[in-house]
């Protein structure tokens, strides 16, 4: 036994000296705790969680019977601190645990993962009397897909997620605790549908190329979590616990936003494209109840997106953002079709802008901030707000163009975009983009970005981003030498194809994330015109995005706020989620009123119908369409809280 044990510690000392993520894994369900046993190249150490209170420590299980995976099974734990030491090369003094067989024992449930995204920590418990219990979740990567590759590295997208309770200690606790763990679980679950996640185990998603050509030799050495820019790092709260543990084989970096690549023949050369897209984890959430900024300057929907183009030894990018009109503005769902803009605290405006486009120079360098919002209307004074804001921070690197897309552009001249376009050459060409040779050599870098915004910084967004995209690969090209004075994407009318589809999936990605439907306009974007076929579907998405908005978001908006460490619960704060209800509030139910009313138009109508046998029936028809008039009415001044909304971080107003 012992030479047995003295083999799997030598195991265990070579896997840690590596730090390499591990790929491919084995779940084991135990009833009193989770073991995650890395399978693919490794015979390395296991990550033991503790179902009780959420526990992790390594663990080297040393035999498990091939043929059924039953017991015996041999654990070998690393001994508490203060414990035996260890030997410079092996580690001695562990304690070796043989599990019963499984007639006494019932065998484990086991299922193949391909990550641990991280750890969420949940208090369910009582303020006043100090009696907590710890609800921790684990979060893993179930099923996942190849997806394309980045620079030479394989990317994966997350298929499936699931949460894993480590919740025992509740099954002693107050029926309270148990009834906040079962509001918790309902918010994971609508956690757990999260789309378009991203990583890789070799390569540093989070950074573009041009910020991963910079990093230095001593950096590129380091775990990619400790690479990553926390920006756009999906799971950096949820990674805390892990880091705390030091368990850098398992903490696996997640980005959050779009991954589209294809290869094409344009001539004789084959093209590499490759569409990012990196959404920030600072304000993020749904369309609805995260717009405008925050006190910091950080903006909802802040999405950035690099297009890399590799061909014949070259490697060049491009990077473009868009984000949210940054000032402290809302837009509270209240069942008609578009709420009311609200700007909150006006006189904050010029401060809010200023921090937010101070960090966009530090990040990018210069900036380049186009419009697209409506110049009427309620988007007009919105906008007029965000002018009169830019004012205060416009100068030689930051530069504000307005562009009615709307009045320009109609909604199907989008051609005219070519008017945007010609405001904006001579800041592309000034900052150019970056380039490598075919011998890694930096030949051109970006200095400058381009930020473009509209009300959702969605559709008339993706249209824009899509022609800025294009010039630049046009120009790229040019430089490179695989296209002549004369030619253009165009040209090449496969290479143009799958370069229309790369956007319009990028903006149908984005879109889905924020408002839960596909991008608007995205015809134009796929096939470069509008058709009656996109514009029925820009119908159905609309009618969709308003039933999620006013329906499903709320709950949502919790989930995500969970999980981005939005909402932290702990001691210093209401724990409770649910909070006691007063007035019209308690009891408002939008599928009831609709009950009543529709009972109400339908006795109203039946006595109409009788009212030639006996006039009485008008005066019950009267009162019957009264009330369905009171219900319709009562809803319709009360909108808001007949929505669906956030009850984690509730809106002011």
């Amino acid at each position: 036994m012992t030479s047995i044990v003295n083999r799997a510690l030598v195991t265990m000392d070579t896997e840690h000296s590596e730090q390499k993520l591990y790929t491919r894994m084995r779940l084991w369900e135990f009833q009193d705790q989770y073991v995650v046993e890395p399978t693919e190249g490794s015979s390395g150490s296991c990550l033991a969680i503790s179902r009780v209170n959420g526990s992790m420590n390594l663990i080297g299980i040393q035999a498990i019977r091939p043929a059924d995976r039953q017991f015996p099974m041999v654990m070998v734990r690393k001994p508490p601190s203060g414990g035996q030491g260890f030997d410079s090369h092996l580690r001695v003094g562990f304690e070796v645990e043989e599990l019963p067989h499984s007639s006494s024992v019932q065998a484990p449930k086991t299922q193949t993962i391909y990550g641990v995204i991280g750890s969420l920590k949940l208090l369910a418990g009582e303020y006043l009397f100090m009696n907590f219990v710890f609800c921790v979740y684990i979060v893993v990567i179930t099923e996942q897909e190849c997806v394309g590759s980045y620079m030479g590295h394989p990317i994966f997208k997350v298929s499936s997620l699931k949460i894993l309770p480590c919740v025992h200690s509740l099954k002693s606790s107050p029926v309270e605790q148990k009834k906040m763990e079962t509001e918790f679980t309902v918010l994971l679950n609508a956690a757990e549908k999260t789309s378009g996640l991203y990583f890789s185990y070799d390569v540093n998603l989070t950074l573009s190329a041009q910020r991963l050509h910079a990093l230095g030799d001593e950096s590129k050495l380091l775990p990619l979590w400790r690479q990553a820019d926390p920006r756009f790092l999906w799971n950096n709260y949820m990674l805390e616990v892990l880091i705390d543990n030091k368990l850098d084989s398992y903490l696996l970096p997640v980005i959050q936003g779009s991954f589209q690549n294809f290869q094409a023949a344009a001539g004789k050369d084959t093209i590499d494209v490759t569409l990012i897209a990196r959404r920030c984890t600072r304000r993020t959430g749904t369309r609805m109840w995260r717009r405008g900024a925050d006190s910091d300057g950080y903006v909802a929907n802040f999405v950035e997106s690099e297009q890399i183009v590799q061909v014949n030894g070259f490697t060049a990018s491009f990077v473009q953002v868009r984000g949210s009109i940054p000032l402290l503005w809302e837009q509270i769902v209240d069942l008609t079709y578009k709420p009311k803009f609200q700007i909150v605290n006006l006189e904050e405006a010029p401060r809010i802008v200023e921090r937010h486009f101070v960090d966009l120079r530090k990040r990018y360098g210069s900036v380049l901030a186009v419009d697209l919002v409506n110049k009427h209307g309620s988007e007009g004074r919105l906008s007029e707000k965000y002018a009169n804001a830019m004012q205060h921070v416009v100068g030689d690197d930051v530069r504000y163009i307005h562009f009615d897309f709307h009045q320009i552009c109609g909604h199907i001249q989008f051609e005219r975009l070519s008017i945007l376009y010609d405001q904006m050459s001579e800041f592309l060409k000034k900052n150019g983009y970056f380039l490598l040779n075919s011998k890694g050599e930096k030949v051109e870098e970006q200095f400058g970005v381009v930020r473009t915004n509209c009300i959702d910084c969605l559709d008339r967004t993706n249209v824009t981003q899509s022609m800025v995209g294009r010039k630049i690969l046009e120009t790229q090209l040019h430089h490179i030498g695989v296209f002549a004075a004369d030619e253009t994407i165009s040209t090449h009318r496969h290479f143009d194809e799958k370069y229309k589809i790369l956007w319009a999936n990028h903006g149908d990605e984005i879109s889905i994330q924020y408002s839960g439907t596909p991008a608007l306009k995205g015809d134009f974007v796929r096939c470069g015109k509008r058709t009656i076929q996109g514009i029925m579907n820009d119908g159905w998405n609309a009618l969709s995005r308003y039933y999620l908005n006013n329906f499903c978001d709320g709950i949502k908006q919790d989930g995500i706020d969970l999980l981005q460490g939005h909402y932290i619960v702990s001691v210093s704060r209401d724990m409770a989620p649910s909070t006691q209800k007063g007035g019209l509030e308690a009891f408002a139910s939008l599928r009831l009123a609709l009950v009543l009313g529709l009972t109400g138009i339908f006795f109203a109508t039946m006595s109409l119908k009788q009212v030639r046998s006996d006039i009485r029936h008008l005066f019950f028809s009267v009162i019957w369409a009264s009330l369905s008039l009171t219900i319709m009415t009562v809803v319709r001044a009360n909108g808001r809280i007949f929505c669906n909304r956030p009850r984690l971080n509730k809106p002011e107003h």
